[in-house]
């Protein structure tokens, strides 16, 4: 699945899920193949979202480089929420009897991010279009048809799963962004103002 056209493989996952995750569980590869053909390219997009974003809306009065810096942030930050996320909800699956594999983490945490990461696309661009990630939300759904398919999870662990997971993920998203944003402008204001 991951070695899909990026537009065919994200229309796939919103447009069917449960038949998106019956390919991806029946297709056994590294972690490696859906962080390059479908991670890095979503954040990169995001990325360069945020810089354009930054640049042409809301810092229109600083410097350009702290529009990069910005998208060096956004990069950064949804890389390491998704690889932290990941590893969190390898350990969350384990104590919830549902195994320990952080290549089935990794999947569903990319796979349901898809929705949020179109969505930060746009509203990172038009900071006006905020209202647009509670679309985001699909993202939920998308983590609970992966979790029957990957983790063969029964009902009364499914809920539990999926708010540890939710948690888990927006916890490390809001830390890591106030830790970024803090030290990106630091850089910011210390040499390049």
């Amino acid at each position: 699945m991951a070695n899909k056209f990026l537009p065919l493989l994200v229309k796939d996952i919103i447009s069917n899920p449960a038949k998106a995750w019956e390919t991806i569980n029946s297709e056994i590869e590294p972690v490696r193949v859906t962080r390059n053909n479908l991670l890095f390219p979503l954040i990169v997009l995001v990325s360069a979202s945020a810089i354009a974003g930054s640049l042409i809306f809301t810092n229109s009065q600083l410097s350009p480089v702290y529009s990069v810096l910005v998208g060096i942030r956004c990069f950064f930050l949804f890389y390491i929420a998704v690889y932290a996320s990941a590893f969190i909800i390898k350990e969350i699956t384990y104590s919830l009897d549902l195994g320990r594999s952080f290549t089935i983490s990794f999947r569903l945490i990319v796979y349901s991010l898809v929705p949020f990461l179109l969505c930060q696309f746009f509203s990172r661009f038009f900071e006006s279009l905020l209202f647009v990630n509670v679309l985001a939300f699909y993202g939920l759904y998308i983590f609970w048809t992966g979790s029957e398919k990957m983790l063969n999870s029964p009902s009364h662990k499914k809920i539990p799963l999926l708010i540890a997971s939710f948690v888990t993920f927006v916890g490390i998203y809001i830390v890591i962004n106030l830790l970024f944003k803090m030290l990106t402008d630091k850089i910011f204001f210390k040499f390049f103002s």
